[in-house]
């Protein structure tokens, strides 16, 4: 469990704090409008009502107690960046700020930021892949080139088992999952029949993936 302060309650910031808050987080959130404060303080640990560009309403946040501090706000650029600039000057731990484009992402990261966020452009991204490529049901980007995506089974490989089909050694892939009916069973063994209603999570260069997607027509 961590202890967060989310700044700013728009579309992003909800859902952040909703989401942090299920995973078992002590969330506290920070807003102008009262209404979307009020409708968080349900599911979140705490909430105030306050602009954060005053330093007098951070400094009385106790910035420093954090483990993370988010900076969410989207209606003015400015006030995010005066924002992340003083929750570092009062000693939070790690500031992650939400940017729109590369210029403020590097602003963010000069004024104290520790991470900056893409949040419209990474859903843009997603977005794109699953819909340019068929048969791709999700997939997350990773490092160096890896990445890991939904997909189903290739013709071929229904039927098969696992170890039959040697994805590891024919495709360069690894199996780290199947999913039938929403439910996921980690790490298959050799001898797990793969069926055509099923949803293989593989992990691999992106390159070796591009090669398995292609085949589907």
């Amino acid at each position: 469990m961590k202890t967060v302060l989310i700044i700013g309650l728009g579309r992003f910031g909800r859902h952040l704090a909703t989401r942090m808050a299920k995973l078992g987080n002590e969330v506290m959130v920070v807003d102008q409008d009262a209404e979307v404060v009020e409708k968080l303080l349900p599911i979140v640990t705490d909430g105030k009502i306050g602009d954060c560009t005053d330093e007098e309403v951070l400094r009385s946040l106790g910035v420093n107690n954090y483990d993370i501090c988010f900076v969410c706000t989207g209606s003015s650029f400015q006030s995010s960046l005066e924002i992340t600039d003083q929750l570092k000057v009062l000693g939070a731990k790690k500031v992650i700020s939400k940017a729109d484009r590369d210029i403020q992402a590097k602003f963010l990261l000069k004024n104290g930021a520790d991470e900056v966020v893409y949040p419209n452009r990474d859903i843009a991204e997603k977005m794109a892949v699953r819909c340019s490529m068929n048969n791709v049901f999700d997939y997350v980007e990773l490092s160096q080139g890896y990445s890991i995506y939904e997909i189903p089974p290739l013709p071929k490989w229904v039927g098969r088992t696992v170890g039959e089909v040697d994805i590891r050694r024919q495709y360069s892939l690894s199996i780290i999952s199947t999913k039938k009916e929403g439910k996921l069973d980690m790490l298959p063994g050799a001898g797990h029949v793969i069926e055509a209603d099923e949803h293989l999570v593989v992990i691999g260069l992106q390159k070796d993936i591009d090669r398995v997607v292609g085949q589907f027509k």
